[in-house]
Protein backbone atom coordinates (compact mmCIF):
# COMPACT_ATOMS: atom_id res chain seq x y z
CA UNK A 1 0.00 0.00 0.00
CA UNK A 2 0.73 3.70 -0.88
CA UNK A 3 1.03 6.34 2.00
CA UNK A 4 -0.37 8.56 -1.21
CA UNK A 5 -1.76 8.75 -4.17
CA UNK A 6 -1.07 11.41 -6.33
CA UNK A 7 -3.51 12.12 -9.39
CA UNK A 8 -2.44 14.57 -11.74
CA UNK A 9 1.46 15.54 -12.12
CA UNK A 10 1.90 19.22 -13.20
CA UNK A 11 1.91 22.12 -10.73
CA UNK A 12 -0.19 20.99 -8.15
CA UNK A 13 0.44 17.07 -7.81
CA UNK A 14 4.42 16.86 -9.14
CA UNK A 15 5.34 19.29 -5.75
CA UNK A 16 3.35 17.74 -3.11
CA UNK A 17 4.63 14.52 -4.64
CA UNK A 18 7.77 15.49 -3.97
CA UNK A 19 7.54 17.05 -0.70
CA UNK A 20 5.50 13.74 0.66
CA UNK A 21 8.59 11.91 -0.54
CA UNK A 22 10.95 14.28 0.81
CA UNK A 23 9.63 13.45 4.46
CA UNK A 24 9.52 9.58 4.17
CA UNK A 25 6.52 8.45 2.79
CA UNK A 26 5.68 6.07 0.10
CA UNK A 27 4.02 8.35 -2.55
CA UNK A 28 2.68 7.16 -6.07
CA UNK A 29 2.28 10.04 -9.13
CA UNK A 30 0.08 9.29 -11.69
CA UNK A 31 -0.97 11.27 -14.97
CA UNK A 32 -2.40 10.71 -18.12
CA UNK A 33 -0.20 12.38 -19.99
CA UNK A 34 3.30 11.88 -20.96
CA UNK A 35 6.17 14.63 -20.58
CA UNK A 36 7.55 17.19 -21.63
CA UNK A 37 4.01 18.00 -23.10
CA UNK A 38 2.31 21.03 -22.47
CA UNK A 39 -1.06 22.21 -21.30
CA UNK A 40 -3.22 25.71 -21.19
CA UNK A 41 -1.07 28.13 -19.06
CA UNK A 42 -0.57 31.42 -17.60
CA UNK A 43 2.85 30.64 -17.70
CA UNK A 44 3.76 33.54 -14.54
CA UNK A 45 5.04 32.27 -11.64
CA UNK A 46 5.30 35.28 -9.24
CA UNK A 47 7.81 36.04 -5.86
CA UNK A 48 5.32 33.81 -4.15
CA UNK A 49 5.76 30.84 -6.21
CA UNK A 50 9.66 31.14 -7.00
CA UNK A 51 9.97 31.33 -3.30
CA UNK A 52 8.52 27.72 -3.26
CA UNK A 53 11.34 27.18 -5.86
CA UNK A 54 14.06 28.38 -3.73
CA UNK A 55 13.09 26.45 -0.82
CA UNK A 56 12.69 23.97 -2.73
CA UNK A 57 16.16 24.10 -4.34
CA UNK A 58 14.95 24.05 -7.92
CA UNK A 59 15.72 27.77 -8.98
CA UNK A 60 18.96 26.83 -10.80
CA UNK A 61 17.13 24.24 -12.46
CA UNK A 62 14.47 27.03 -13.65
CA UNK A 63 17.05 29.15 -15.22
CA UNK A 64 18.94 26.60 -16.76
CA UNK A 65 15.29 26.23 -19.30
CA UNK A 66 17.18 29.86 -20.19
CA UNK A 67 13.52 31.45 -18.83
CA UNK A 68 14.75 35.06 -18.77
CA UNK A 69 13.52 36.37 -14.84
CA UNK A 70 12.63 39.84 -14.69
CA UNK A 71 11.24 42.00 -11.34
CA UNK A 72 9.67 45.24 -12.77
CA UNK A 73 5.97 45.53 -14.65
CA UNK A 74 4.14 47.93 -15.57
CA UNK A 75 0.06 49.03 -15.53
CA UNK A 76 -0.61 50.91 -18.76
CA UNK A 77 -4.13 52.84 -19.29
CA UNK A 78 -3.63 54.73 -22.32
CA UNK A 79 -2.93 57.85 -20.88
CA UNK A 80 -1.56 56.99 -17.51
CA UNK A 81 1.05 54.74 -17.08
CA UNK A 82 2.70 53.12 -13.76
CA UNK A 83 6.17 51.24 -13.48
CA UNK A 84 7.23 49.12 -10.34
CA UNK A 85 9.12 47.30 -8.87
CA UNK A 86 7.84 44.08 -6.65
CA UNK A 87 8.36 43.49 -2.98
CA UNK A 88 10.19 40.61 -2.14
CA UNK A 89 8.48 37.67 -0.20
CA UNK A 90 11.28 35.89 1.62
CA UNK A 91 13.63 37.41 -0.32
CA UNK A 92 12.37 36.44 -3.61
CA UNK A 93 11.44 40.03 -6.10
CA UNK A 94 11.83 37.65 -9.45
CA UNK A 95 8.93 37.21 -11.80
CA UNK A 96 9.60 34.28 -14.07
CA UNK A 97 7.29 32.74 -17.27
CA UNK A 98 8.28 29.52 -18.59
CA UNK A 99 6.50 26.60 -20.77
CA UNK A 100 4.86 24.21 -19.08
CA UNK A 101 6.66 21.47 -21.05
CA UNK A 102 9.85 22.27 -19.17
CA UNK A 103 8.46 23.56 -16.05
CA UNK A 104 6.55 20.75 -15.30
CA UNK A 105 9.25 18.15 -16.62
CA UNK A 106 11.56 19.90 -14.28
CA UNK A 107 9.13 19.21 -11.54
CA UNK A 108 7.95 15.73 -12.09
CA UNK A 109 11.91 14.90 -12.37
CA UNK A 110 12.43 16.41 -8.82
CA UNK A 111 9.74 14.54 -7.54
CA UNK A 112 11.16 11.28 -8.85
CA UNK A 113 14.44 12.05 -7.63
CA UNK A 114 12.46 12.52 -3.81
CA UNK A 115 11.44 9.03 -3.95
CA UNK A 116 7.98 9.05 -5.45
CA UNK A 117 7.29 6.35 -8.03
CA UNK A 118 5.89 7.73 -11.15
CA UNK A 119 3.63 6.27 -13.88
CA UNK A 120 3.09 8.34 -16.98
CA UNK A 121 0.18 7.65 -19.23
CA UNK A 122 -1.98 6.42 -16.83
CA UNK A 123 -5.61 7.07 -17.20
CA UNK A 124 -7.42 6.70 -13.58
CA UNK A 125 -11.11 5.86 -14.44
CA UNK A 126 -12.45 5.39 -10.82
CA UNK A 127 -11.75 5.71 -7.29
CA UNK A 128 -11.70 2.72 -5.10
CA UNK A 129 -13.76 2.74 -1.48
CA UNK A 130 -14.34 0.75 1.56
CA UNK A 131 -17.39 1.91 2.78
CA UNK A 132 -17.52 5.71 2.59
CA UNK A 133 -13.54 5.94 2.60
CA UNK A 134 -11.82 6.18 -0.37
CA UNK A 135 -9.03 3.89 -0.45
CA UNK A 136 -7.09 3.83 -3.42
CA UNK A 137 -7.66 3.90 -7.61
CA UNK A 138 -8.12 2.12 -10.38
CA UNK A 139 -7.19 2.82 -13.85
CA UNK A 140 -5.08 1.94 -17.03
CA UNK A 141 -1.68 2.31 -18.92
CA UNK A 142 -1.49 1.94 -22.39
CA UNK A 143 -1.78 -1.76 -22.45
CA UNK A 144 -5.80 -0.93 -21.30
CA UNK A 145 -5.09 -3.80 -18.44
CA UNK A 146 -6.97 -2.64 -15.26
CA UNK A 147 -4.62 -1.42 -12.64
CA UNK A 148 -5.60 -1.02 -9.08
CA UNK A 149 -3.74 0.62 -6.09
CA UNK A 150 -4.68 1.29 -2.71
CA UNK A 151 -3.26 4.47 -0.59
CA UNK A 152 -3.59 6.20 3.35
CA UNK A 153 -4.79 8.81 1.34
CA UNK A 154 -5.72 9.92 -2.44
CA UNK A 155 -4.72 13.79 -3.77
CA UNK A 156 -6.71 15.13 -6.37
CA UNK A 157 -4.27 17.15 -8.66
CA UNK A 158 -6.32 16.84 -11.86
CA UNK A 159 -7.35 20.09 -12.67
CA UNK A 160 -10.27 22.18 -12.54
CA UNK A 161 -12.18 19.71 -13.92
CA UNK A 162 -11.07 16.71 -11.27
CA UNK A 163 -12.10 13.79 -11.90
CA UNK A 164 -11.41 12.88 -7.83
CA UNK A 165 -13.18 16.06 -6.61
CA UNK A 166 -16.54 14.95 -9.40
CA UNK A 167 -16.28 11.28 -7.99
CA UNK A 168 -15.82 12.26 -3.92
CA UNK A 169 -18.68 14.73 -4.78
CA UNK A 170 -16.81 18.08 -3.63
CA UNK A 171 -18.95 21.03 -2.48
CA UNK A 172 -18.23 24.04 -4.22
CA UNK A 173 -18.35 27.87 -2.55
CA UNK A 174 -18.05 31.06 -2.97
CA UNK A 175 -18.68 30.33 -6.44
CA UNK A 176 -18.71 33.33 -9.53
CA UNK A 177 -19.54 32.49 -12.90
CA UNK A 178 -16.74 32.50 -16.40
CA UNK A 179 -15.86 36.20 -16.42
CA UNK A 180 -13.28 36.00 -19.30
CA UNK A 181 -11.99 34.11 -22.46
CA UNK A 182 -8.23 34.07 -22.82
CA UNK A 183 -6.13 33.49 -25.76
CA UNK A 184 -2.46 33.54 -26.58
CA UNK A 185 0.53 33.23 -29.15
CA UNK A 186 4.39 32.59 -29.02
CA UNK A 187 6.22 35.02 -31.27
CA UNK A 188 9.69 34.86 -32.06
CA UNK A 189 11.68 38.03 -33.38
CA UNK A 190 10.31 40.56 -30.61
CA UNK A 191 12.76 42.80 -29.43
CA UNK A 192 13.22 43.39 -25.61
CA UNK A 193 10.61 45.81 -24.09
CA UNK A 194 8.65 46.97 -20.99
CA UNK A 195 6.92 44.13 -19.64
CA UNK A 196 3.20 45.82 -18.38
CA UNK A 197 -0.44 45.11 -18.13
CA UNK A 198 -2.20 46.97 -20.86
CA UNK A 199 -5.95 47.68 -20.71
CA UNK A 200 -8.07 48.83 -23.92
CA UNK A 201 -11.49 49.63 -23.78
CA UNK A 202 -12.56 46.36 -26.49
CA UNK A 203 -16.00 48.30 -27.04
CA UNK A 204 -17.54 51.68 -25.96
CA UNK A 205 -21.57 52.70 -26.16
CA UNK A 206 -21.71 56.40 -26.61
CA UNK A 207 -18.28 58.02 -25.28
CA UNK A 208 -18.28 55.58 -22.21
CA UNK A 209 -15.99 52.56 -21.98
CA UNK A 210 -18.69 49.45 -21.43
CA UNK A 211 -16.02 47.21 -21.21
CA UNK A 212 -11.56 46.78 -21.24
CA UNK A 213 -9.71 44.10 -21.78
CA UNK A 214 -6.10 43.13 -20.99
CA UNK A 215 -3.24 42.57 -23.44
CA UNK A 216 0.38 41.70 -21.96
CA UNK A 217 3.70 40.81 -23.48
CA UNK A 218 6.46 39.22 -21.57
CA UNK A 219 9.46 36.43 -22.41
CA UNK A 220 9.55 32.78 -22.14
CA UNK A 221 11.96 29.82 -23.39
CA UNK A 222 13.74 30.03 -26.39
CA UNK A 223 13.84 33.95 -26.90
CA UNK A 224 9.84 33.81 -27.70
CA UNK A 225 7.42 36.20 -26.21
CA UNK A 226 4.03 35.18 -25.32
CA UNK A 227 1.00 37.73 -25.59
CA UNK A 228 -1.89 36.53 -23.50
CA UNK A 229 -4.95 38.36 -24.43
CA UNK A 230 -7.58 38.47 -22.05
CA UNK A 231 -11.22 39.84 -23.20
CA UNK A 232 -15.19 40.20 -21.50
CA UNK A 233 -16.55 36.33 -21.97
CA UNK A 234 -19.35 37.74 -24.41
CA UNK A 235 -16.53 37.38 -26.89
CA UNK A 236 -15.43 34.37 -26.74
CA UNK A 237 -17.40 33.23 -30.04
CA UNK A 238 -15.85 35.97 -31.91
CA UNK A 239 -12.39 34.78 -30.63
CA UNK A 240 -12.72 31.40 -30.80
CA UNK A 241 -13.95 31.66 -35.02
CA UNK A 242 -10.58 33.57 -35.79
CA UNK A 243 -8.21 33.35 -32.78
CA UNK A 244 -5.08 34.44 -35.20
CA UNK A 245 -7.51 37.93 -35.73
CA UNK A 246 -8.23 37.97 -32.33
CA UNK A 247 -4.72 38.74 -31.38
CA UNK A 248 -3.79 40.53 -33.61
CA UNK A 249 -6.56 42.82 -33.94
CA UNK A 250 -6.00 43.30 -29.89
CA UNK A 251 -2.35 43.81 -30.23
CA UNK A 252 -3.19 46.88 -32.24
CA UNK A 253 -4.84 48.06 -29.55
CA UNK A 254 -1.65 49.30 -28.08
CA UNK A 255 0.35 51.86 -30.28
CA UNK A 256 4.09 51.20 -29.14
CA UNK A 257 3.74 47.35 -30.42
CA UNK A 258 2.93 48.61 -33.79
CA UNK A 259 7.19 48.80 -34.20
CA UNK A 260 7.33 45.98 -31.29
CA UNK A 261 5.98 43.05 -33.22
CA UNK A 262 6.96 44.89 -36.77
CA UNK A 263 8.86 41.71 -37.59
CA UNK A 264 7.57 39.10 -35.75
CA UNK A 265 6.72 35.87 -36.76
CA UNK A 266 3.89 34.14 -34.49
CA UNK A 267 4.99 29.98 -34.05
CA UNK A 268 3.00 27.15 -32.74
CA UNK A 269 -1.19 27.74 -32.66
CA UNK A 270 -2.57 30.08 -30.70
CA UNK A 271 -4.28 28.93 -27.65
CA UNK A 272 -7.16 29.75 -25.17
CA UNK A 273 -10.28 28.81 -23.73
CA UNK A 274 -13.42 30.13 -22.39
CA UNK A 275 -14.03 27.68 -20.13
CA UNK A 276 -12.57 29.76 -16.47
CA UNK A 277 -14.62 29.14 -13.75
CA UNK A 278 -14.24 30.69 -10.12
CA UNK A 279 -14.77 28.41 -7.20
CA UNK A 280 -13.58 26.98 -4.06
CA UNK A 281 -14.02 23.39 -3.45
CA UNK A 282 -13.79 21.70 -0.18
CA UNK A 283 -10.44 20.52 -0.24
CA UNK A 284 -10.35 17.53 1.56
CA UNK A 285 -12.97 14.44 3.36
CA UNK A 286 -12.97 10.52 4.06
CA UNK A 287 -9.49 9.28 2.76
CA UNK A 288 -9.06 12.20 -0.34
CA UNK A 289 -7.68 15.69 -0.53
CA UNK A 290 -7.25 18.06 -3.44
CA UNK A 291 -4.16 20.77 -4.39
CA UNK A 292 -4.19 23.24 -7.09
CA UNK A 293 -7.02 23.89 -9.68
CA UNK A 294 -9.08 20.86 -8.60
CA UNK A 295 -9.45 22.51 -4.96
CA UNK A 296 -9.43 25.93 -6.55
CA UNK A 297 -9.82 27.70 -9.41
CA UNK A 298 -10.21 31.25 -10.59
CA UNK A 299 -9.77 33.68 -13.85
CA UNK A 300 -6.30 34.22 -15.19
CA UNK A 301 -6.37 37.86 -15.37
CA UNK A 302 -3.99 37.98 -12.33
CA UNK A 303 -1.88 34.60 -13.31
CA UNK A 304 -1.94 33.39 -10.05
CA UNK A 305 -2.46 29.57 -10.66
CA UNK A 306 0.89 28.58 -10.82
CA UNK A 307 2.38 30.01 -7.85
CA UNK A 308 -1.21 29.33 -5.76
CA UNK A 309 -0.65 25.59 -6.86
CA UNK A 310 2.80 25.95 -5.27
CA UNK A 311 1.93 27.06 -1.94
CA UNK A 312 -1.19 24.15 -1.72
CA UNK A 313 1.48 21.58 -2.20
CA UNK A 314 3.51 22.99 0.86
CA UNK A 315 0.12 23.55 3.01
CA UNK A 316 -1.83 19.84 2.00
CA UNK A 317 2.03 18.54 2.75
CA UNK A 318 2.15 19.80 6.49
CA UNK A 319 -1.01 18.61 7.01
CA UNK A 320 -0.96 15.44 5.47
CA UNK A 321 2.42 14.65 7.16
CA UNK A 322 1.01 15.69 11.03
CA UNK A 323 -2.06 13.29 10.25
CA UNK A 324 -0.03 9.95 8.70
CA UNK A 325 2.53 10.58 11.27
CA UNK A 326 0.22 10.35 14.11
CA UNK A 327 1.15 14.05 15.44
CA UNK A 328 -2.66 14.84 15.33
CA UNK A 329 -5.66 13.34 13.88
CA UNK A 330 -5.99 13.30 9.91
CA UNK A 331 -9.46 15.82 9.37
CA UNK A 332 -7.83 17.90 12.18
CA UNK A 333 -4.51 18.52 10.21
CA UNK A 334 -6.52 18.69 6.73
CA UNK A 335 -9.13 21.20 8.06
CA UNK A 336 -6.48 22.94 9.24
CA UNK A 337 -5.06 22.95 5.52
CA UNK A 338 -8.74 24.09 4.61
CA UNK A 339 -8.53 26.93 6.53
CA UNK A 340 -5.26 28.23 6.12
CA UNK A 341 -5.72 27.91 2.38
CA UNK A 342 -9.01 29.68 2.27
CA UNK A 343 -7.70 32.71 4.56
CA UNK A 344 -4.78 33.34 2.24
CA UNK A 345 -5.86 33.02 -1.05
CA UNK A 346 -9.18 34.47 -0.46
CA UNK A 347 -8.74 38.62 -0.63
CA UNK A 348 -6.41 37.56 -4.11
CA UNK A 349 -9.53 35.43 -5.45
CA UNK A 350 -11.95 38.11 -4.66
CA UNK A 351 -9.12 41.34 -5.83
CA UNK A 352 -9.06 38.88 -9.39
CA UNK A 353 -13.02 38.27 -9.69
CA UNK A 354 -13.67 42.05 -9.45
CA UNK A 355 -10.80 43.04 -12.36
CA UNK A 356 -12.08 40.31 -14.30
CA UNK A 357 -14.91 41.85 -14.52
CA UNK A 358 -13.39 44.23 -16.88
CA UNK A 359 -15.15 47.22 -16.46
CA UNK A 360 -13.86 50.56 -16.41
CA UNK A 361 -11.82 51.62 -13.66
CA UNK A 362 -13.92 53.34 -10.69
CA UNK A 363 -12.81 56.93 -9.82
CA UNK A 364 -11.33 56.22 -6.57
CA UNK A 365 -9.28 53.66 -8.69
CA UNK A 366 -8.03 56.07 -10.97
CA UNK A 367 -7.47 58.88 -7.75
CA UNK A 368 -4.83 56.35 -7.08
CA UNK A 369 -3.51 55.45 -9.99
CA UNK A 370 -2.76 58.95 -10.32
CA UNK A 371 -1.67 59.37 -6.70
CA UNK A 372 1.13 56.64 -7.31
CA UNK A 373 2.88 58.21 -10.25
CA UNK A 374 5.17 60.41 -7.63
CA UNK A 375 4.45 57.66 -5.20
CA UNK A 376 7.36 55.00 -5.26
CA UNK A 377 7.12 52.92 -2.54
CA UNK A 378 3.26 53.02 -2.89
CA UNK A 379 3.57 51.85 -6.51
CA UNK A 380 5.84 49.24 -5.70
CA UNK A 381 3.32 47.97 -3.01
CA UNK A 382 0.27 48.61 -5.37
CA UNK A 383 2.35 46.00 -7.55
CA UNK A 384 2.85 43.68 -4.46
CA UNK A 385 -1.06 43.89 -3.85
CA UNK A 386 -1.17 42.14 -7.71
CA UNK A 387 1.70 39.34 -7.21
CA UNK A 388 0.62 38.27 -3.50
CA UNK A 389 3.68 39.98 -1.80
CA UNK A 390 1.26 42.94 -0.14
CA UNK A 391 -1.56 42.26 2.16
CA UNK A 392 -4.20 43.22 -0.25
CA UNK A 393 -7.10 44.09 2.69
CA UNK A 394 -4.39 46.61 4.24
CA UNK A 395 -3.55 48.38 0.74
CA UNK A 396 -7.06 48.70 0.34
CA UNK A 397 -8.43 49.58 3.56
CA UNK A 398 -10.37 53.07 3.11
CA UNK A 399 -8.05 54.94 5.57
CA UNK A 400 -4.82 53.64 3.47
CA UNK A 401 -6.09 54.57 0.34
CA UNK A 402 -7.38 58.16 1.90
CA UNK A 403 -3.77 58.39 3.19
CA UNK A 404 -1.91 57.85 -0.32
CA UNK A 405 -4.54 59.60 -2.46
CA UNK A 406 -4.13 62.64 0.30
CA UNK A 407 -0.72 62.73 0.58
CA UNK A 408 -0.61 63.31 -3.37
CA UNK A 409 -3.19 66.28 -3.13
CA UNK A 410 -1.39 67.42 -0.56
CA UNK A 411 2.01 67.54 -2.43
CA UNK A 412 0.22 69.14 -5.23
CA UNK A 413 -1.31 71.88 -3.34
Amino acid sequence: MFDAIIVGARCGGSPTAMLLAKRGYRVLLVDRARFPSDTLSTHWIWPTGMACLKRWGLLDRLASTNCPPFHTMGLDLGELRLAGDLPPTDGVAEICAPRRMLLDKLLLDAAAEAGAEIREAFTVTELIYSGESVTGVRGHGQTGTDVSEEARIVIGADGRNSLVAKSVGAAEYNVRPSLTCCYYAYWSDVPPHFTAIHMRPRRTIGSCPANYGTIASFPTNDGLTITPIVCPRDEFDSARSDPDRHIRESLALVDEFADIFSGAKRVEPVRGTGTLPNFFRTPYGNGWALVGDAGFHKDPILAQGISDAFRCAEWLTDAIDAGLSGARPLDDALADYQRIRDERLTPSYNLTCDLATLGPPPPEMLALYEALQDDELERNRFFGTLAGTVSIPEYYAPENLHRIIGGADRQLA
